[in-house]
């Protein structure tokens, strides 16, 4: 008895001891046996098997870690399931993700299908994922929880009805038409995702970058117009390049060259584009490109043929704020969305291009912080809202987003 007991005593130290070393191993996507994340506890019945959170953690230890808030994990045989093997048409396809709205667990979802950029320690992957899971606020879509398998990660966020930013100005069916008719609908967008983004940066434990701040990313409510952010979370959990509030970054031009950087046309900050290190003053950059679509309703960046020279020539929204701000008396004025109909504070708007285009400084010592404009940009609201209640116009909106 006491030699079966001392026995089975080595078997149960090896195994804690073989537990604990797989616990500390780093999260490699380029492992060469990468399976999914949410293999169960069987896993330790067959030492053939491993995790693709860390190569060699199980299902049932990462959920452990993750109480109590708990996100889900999902396993990746119900992603098959939810999305018909991956035959179901997408959502929405880019070159870096592809997303399917479908059912998971009984709700609503959007599925985005991503590739880790960089390994992750497993302990920070938790971390990254319990913050972001448990994080509330108004003006963001919620992150569900995520699965993962082979070099590809899986984020499940809530679903929200309604259509991105960059559709409700620029409807692909009706240029002439938008859902922001109005100066306070825009206005509503612009402290929605003004809050939003002071939230991510300032109000949670650690200080979190977005980098993904685009009108395609944010979502407007059918109902009351409300702006969500999308995808946040998505630069953490997938291992990009992002350097926190007080971080300093080694990274050079030439680093830059060999990896792949994140970010949309129009969006970058100099910055980015040149390092490829995302900051908090890259989002501060990013939000500052939005302001002046909502203004102007034209888009971050595009190229128009110019009939004197023959060729395209690239034309950005900050650029033409730029020229508007200097263009003298009424400059303002005549460059705002003529679909608003000149029914907007014109004082509020001049203010208004001020704080986008100081968003978007060259240099981003000079850009302000983003608590510093959600304030700015609440006060000018208010000031909309007494202009509107002067002349008798409705504060509240409720619209149809259908194509008119």
């Amino acid at each position: 008895m006491c030699k079966s007991k001392k026995s089975t005593d080595v078997i149960r130290s090896t195994t804690s001891k073989s537990r604990n070393s797989r616990s500390s191993s780093i999260f490699d996507p380029s492992s060469s046996n990468p399976v999914s994340l949410t293999d169960s506890a069987s896993y330790y019945k067959d030492n053939s098997r491993s995790s693709a959170i860390s190569g060699r953690t199980s299902l049932s230890s990462l959920r452990d870690s993750l109480l109590p808030e708990n996100p889900h994990i999902y396993d990746l045989s119900e992603i098959r399931l939810a999305t018909n093997n991956f035959l179901l048409k997408p959502f929405s396809s880019s070159s870096s993700s592809t997303a399917w709205r479908c059912v998971i667990r009984g709700k609503d979802v959007v599925l985005f299908q991503r590739k880790f950029r960089c390994p992750i320690e497993l302990p920070e992957l938790q971390r990254r994922l319990l913050m972001i899971c448990r994080s509330h606020h108004s003006s963001l879509i919620k992150l569900l929880g995520a699965g993962a398998s082979g070099n590809y990660i899986y984020l499940v966020y809530e679903y929200n009805t309604g259509a991105n930013l960059a559709t409700c100005l620029r409807n692909p069916k009706n240029p002439n038409f938008t859902v922001l008719s109005s100066w306070l609908s825009r206005m509503q967008v612009a402290t929605d995702l003004g809050h939003g983004l002071d939230y991510i940066h300032h109000c949670l434990d650690s200080n979190f970058v977005h980098n993904h701040i685009t009108s395609s990313s944010v979502i407007v409510s059918e109902e009351l117009m409300n702006a969500k952010i999308c995808h946040f979370g998505t630069a953490e959990l997938c291992g990009e390049s992002v350097e926190t509030k007080g971080a300093s970054s080694s990274l050079t031009r030439a680093d830059s060259k060999s990896m792949k950087i994140e970010g949309t046309r129009g969006y970058m900050a100099p910055e980015l584009q040149a390092i490829g290190v995302a900051t908090q003053k890259c989002d501060v950059y990013s939000f500052g490109v939005i302001i002046l679509e909502l203004l102007s309703g034209r888009e971050a960046l595009k190229y128009e043929f110019d009939d004197v020279n023959g060729t395209y020539k690239k034309v950005n929204v900050i650029d033409l704020a730029r020229e508007a701000v200097g263009g003298g008396g009424g400059g303002v004025r005549r460059w705002v969305d003529r679909r608003l109909k000149d029914s907007f504070p014109v004082e509020v708007a001049e203010k208004m291009v001020v704080v986008g285009l100081e968003c978007v400084e060259e240099d981003p010592v000079k850009r302000p912080d983003m608590g510093q404009v959600a304030v700015r940009i609440s006060k000018l609201y208010l000031e909309s809202k007494n202009w509107a209640e002067r002349i008798g116009l409705p504060i509240d909106f409720s619209v149809s987003m259908a194509p008119r």
